[in-house]
C-alpha cells in the first residue's frame, strides 16, 4: 500500500510545510538523508501550550505528539515530493515540556512514534529515539520534535 493510500485510510490530510519562526529552515537534505528542523505541537491551528506533570497528563501529549508527526510527514513531502521514497524513518527526537517530577516523556513520545509506524509500516517505521524532559520550548509548545529520514 501507498504511503498516501495510507493516509488516506487514517483519514490524514498533510499540512503544508510552516514559516520558519527564527534563522533557519524547515528541512535540509545531505545525500540519502532528510534533517527535518524541530516542529512543536498545535492544536486547532495555534499553539498548544502546556507543561506536563502541571497542566496537561500524558493522553494529552500523545495526541499532541501525534499531530507534530502529521506536520512533520507535511514538510517530509515537501522536502522529498513523494513520502514513497522514503527508505527508513531513521530517528526522532523529542523534547517534552514537563515539571521536574514527571517521567512520562517516552510514553508522550509514543504518540509521533507509533502514527509513524502506522504510515511507513514495521520496516521503515521503526525507529531509533530519544524522549527528554525539559523546562521550557518555544511559545511554550508542549511537545517539540524533529526527524531524520533516509531516501531509497
Amino acid at each position: 500500500m501507498s504511503i498516501y493510500a495510507k493516509l488516506a485510510e487514517l483519514n490524514i490530510t498533510l499540512p503544508p510545510v510552516a514559516a520558519p519562526a527564527a534563522a533557519y529552515v524547515p528541512f535540509v537534505q545531505t545525500g540519502k538523508l532528510v534533517f527535518l528542523s524541530g516542529h512543536i505541537a498545535k492544536q486547532d491551528g495555534k499553539v498548544w501550550v502546556g507543561q506536563f506533570g502541571k497542566n496537561l497528563s500524558t493522553a494529552d501529549g500523545q495526541a499532541a505528539a501525534r499531530a507534530v508527526a502529521i506536520d512533520l510527514m507535511g514538510t517530509l513531502h515537501a522536502a522529498v515530493g513523494d513520502l514513497n521514497r522514503v527508505k527508513r524513518i531513521v530517528k526522532l527526537m523529542s523534547l517534552v515540556n514537563s515539571t521536574a517530577d514527571f517521567t512520562e516523556q517516552h510514553l508522550v513520545t509514543n504518540g509521533a512514534s507509533e502514527l509513524l509506524g502506522q504510515v511507513f509500516g514495521a520496516d521503515k517505521g521503526a525507529h531509533a529515539r530519544s524522549a527528554f524532559g525539559v523546562a521550557q520550548i518555544p511559545l511554550g509548545a508542549c511537545v517539540e520534535i524533529e526527524l531524520i529520514a533516509e531516501l531509497a
